[in-house]
């Protein structure tokens, strides 16, 4: 972990796995089957099963592989939440939050790309990978705990099913 990443992690402590389950179960709560915001906590469990695979790899072959499927995991998930969810969430007066969501998940491909340029096995890879992951748990946690349940009140329901057209379009294209 950078000295730059270091400082972040010790200014502005990870949630608590409390807290988390909190911001699903209210999502959950407001989710309907096959919209928008189901597919995406579908996808929000898969991206997390998928770290845990990839932590559980038993060699550098099967992590590489794990790897390798989360990356095309959270690259579909990014791009079909981009295209569809964060434009409709700035049309919403959550400018700020769309910009933040963007960055964020900017800087997580930004560093599954460094990741794959470390050792599956060291030490540097493995704190990557675990800064990788929290990143991804806390920007979860935001969409699920208010993002996403502001923009489902919000929003009128045919802009909710054209949401999730988009976002089912988006995530099949790239992961068919």
């Amino acid at each position: 972990m950078s000295v730059v990443d270091s400082v972040v992690a010790a200014i502005t402590p990870p949630e608590s796995e409390e807290a988390r389950a909190e911001a699903r179960a209210k999502a959950e709560n407001i989710a309907q089957p096959g919209d928008w915001l189901n597919l995406i906590l579908d996808h929000h469990r898969a991206i997390e099963a998928q770290f845990a695979a990839l932590k559980a790899a038993a060699d550098a072959n099967e992590r590489i592989a794990e790897q390798e499927k989360l990356a095309e995991l959270l690259t579909a998930h990014a791009i079909a939440e981009e295209a569809a969810i964060y434009p409709a969430m700035a049309e919403h007066h959550q400018v700020g939050h769309a910009e933040l969501a963007y960055q964020e998940q900017s800087a997580a491909k930004m560093e599954l790309g460094l990741l794959e340029r470390l050792d599956p096995l060291s030490e540097d890879y493995h704190d990557k990978l675990e800064h990788i992951e929290g990143a991804v748990a806390h920007h979860v946690y935001s969409e699920e705990g208010t993002w996403f349940p502001e923009l489902a009140a919000s929003a009128p329901a045919d802009e909710q099913a054209r949401m999730t057209e988009r976002y089912t379009e988006e995530y099949s294209r790239y992961l068919g």
